[in-house]
């Protein structure tokens, strides 16, 4: 799987702005490293403490002593300042970005998904340019469903898990062809421009790469972030 220079970009800000903050809170982190029963336990902790992914809390865990410097702190803010120039938008702007409280589960056939998934169709047009009939939403859900029964498709929702219930925002959609995997990640209108789109789509990644071994993912849209 193959990822895009914005989010090679977004991958690498995300790590340098946690060992930062890694370094600013050094006695917290070392703190709860202590305090923890295991390297997994350990990991969930410094993740949860620094807000950022399981991966990049386990490199914060990998940290030699001897780079707990302020030398080593001015350069990573100046990567950190040096990283943001160049991204489209920052992950402050876009809070979900980042994936914390963000998480894909399988497409199911229940009616909630399904509205879902009429939500996402009254947004395709056919070629003459008029919106998709009844008809031709529900077959192609069935169509896809029938795909991932197949084995030739997966298909997720993504949800928001920072509330007390899961708030599905919008669906990931990755289809088979030959060795590429065709993906397309759809948000819902109003839950756009919160970083939901970045996360699915990085999430993602992994997911396929599982379904999928040795593929390589052809983004085709991300709607709205």
């Amino acid at each position: 799987m193959t990822a895009g220079p914005q989010d090679q970009i977004l991958d690498r800000r995300e790590l340098a702005a946690a060992l930062l903050k890694a370094l600013d809170m050094r006695h917290e982190v070392l703190d709860a490293i202590v305090d923890s029963d295991d390297h997994e336990a350990a990991v969930r902790t410094v993740s949860g403490l620094l807000e950022t992914s399981a991966a990049n809390a386990n490199v914060v865990l990998g940290l030699q002593l001897g780079r707990l410097t302020r030398i080593e702190r001015d350069r990573l803010s100046n990567e950190v300042r040096n990283l943001d120039a160049t991204l489209k938008w920052l992950p402050e702007q876009r809070p979900f970005a980042t994936g914390a409280g963000v998480r894909l589960r399988p497409f199911s056939t229940s009616d909630t998904d399904a509205e879902l998934f009429r939500l996402r169709s009254a947004e395709q047009l056919d070629d003459d340019g008029s919106p998709w009939p009844t008809d031709r939403v529900e077959s192609e859900r069935r169509a896809g469903l029938n795909r991932v029964d197949d084995e030739s498709a997966a298909w997720f929702v993504c949800e928001d898990v920072s509330g007390d219930r899961p708030r599905s925002v919008g669906l990931v959609f990755g289809e088979l062809t030959g060795q590429e995997v065709d993906i397309a990640v759809w948000i819902a209108p109003q839950s756009r421009k919160h970083g939901y789109g970045t996360a699915a789509l990085k999430q993602s990644r992994s997911e396929l790469a599982a379904y999928f071994p040795g593929t390589v993912v052809v983004v085709r849209t991300a709607a709205g972030a």
